[in-house]
């Protein structure tokens, strides 16, 4: 078997792809918030288009292999395993363009609890092959609005890759990152480097708010988005965001080890 078939199985064994553990209510619900233009379904990107909900349907049906179907309303999604492993080649690619090009990479994420070894894994091999980690803005504050009101945040990075924590548990210096979507914290580290003596990014890797705000602002980004994230997708389809790996990104850390493993040898980066 290939390593792409051994891949698919996997991704489908451990429910990042196939039957995925994010509900089908959840994700119809973000298709209508990012169709009324909420903010915290756009994670940042203003699309050009209109997208309305069906079209967002229509859009995660091709990209990810959700169901098309408006009258399934219930139950988990499904994303089409080889669509995430083309993904998974697609982005490995662009990690391997990175490195021929010796481009500067800034990678951040809004799920650490889950994503951080993932991304921290890429930081290490892309620093051992050549490409600078950027790591601008740290300490900043960042201002997220979340469902209990605006909260203060700091800008930190851990092994090559920025997060958020929230302020008074950075200063204790024992809180585990930050879960956001916000495109504040890449507009932060974004706005650190242009105001610095340092590069501005060739590359940023991320999710959510990372992968969307730096698209926004026209940088080239590739990242991870679940089923239930349109704007990563969206991003993609106007050519704001590089590249879109569909898969759940909220289940164990240890999950993403084999993939992690797999991008690395595609792109030439095995440590």
């Amino acid at each position: 078997m290939t390593d792409e078939g051994r891949m698919r199985r996997y991704v489908v064994r451990v429910g990042l792809a196939g039957e995925v553990a994010t509900a089908r209510e959840g994700s119809l619900r973000r298709y209508r918030l990012f169709a009324e233009r909420d903010p915290r379904a756009l994670c940042g990107l203003d699309p050009a288009g209109e997208w309305n909900a069906g079209q967002v349907m229509g859009l995660m049906a091709e990209r990810c292999g959700v169901s098309a179907d408006p009258g399934c309303r219930t139950g988990r999604d499904v994303i089409d395993p080889g669509r995430t492993v083309a993904a998974l080649d697609a982005f490995a690619e662009r990690l391997a363009q990175a490195v021929e090009r010796r481009e500067p990479v800034l990678l951040g994420t809004g799920h650490p609890h889950r994503l951080l070894d993932f991304y921290a894994s890429l930081a290490g091999a892309l620093s051992a092959a050549g490409c600078e980690v950027l790591t601008p803005g740290a300490g900043c504050s960042v201002d997220i609005t979340t469902r209990f009101g605006v909260r203060g945040h700091r800008l930190d990075y851990v092994r090559g890759v920025a997060l958020v924590r929230e302020r008074e548990p950075l200063e204790r210096g024992r809180a585990p990152g930050a879960h956001t979507h916000s495109p504040l914290p890449v507009r932060v580290a974004l706005a650190a480097c242009a105001a610095g003596s340092g590069p501005l990014p060739g590359l940023v890797v991320g999710d959510h708010g990372w992968v969307c705000g730096a698209g926004q602002l026209g940088f080239d980004s590739i990242g991870l988005g679940d089923s239930d994230d349109p704007a990563p997708f969206v991003g993609q389809a106007e050519g704001r965001v590089s590249v879109v790996v569909p898969l759940d990104d909220a289940a164990r850390s240890v999950y993403y080890r084999p993939l992690t493993r797999y991008v690395l040898k595609r792109a030439c980066l095995s440590q």
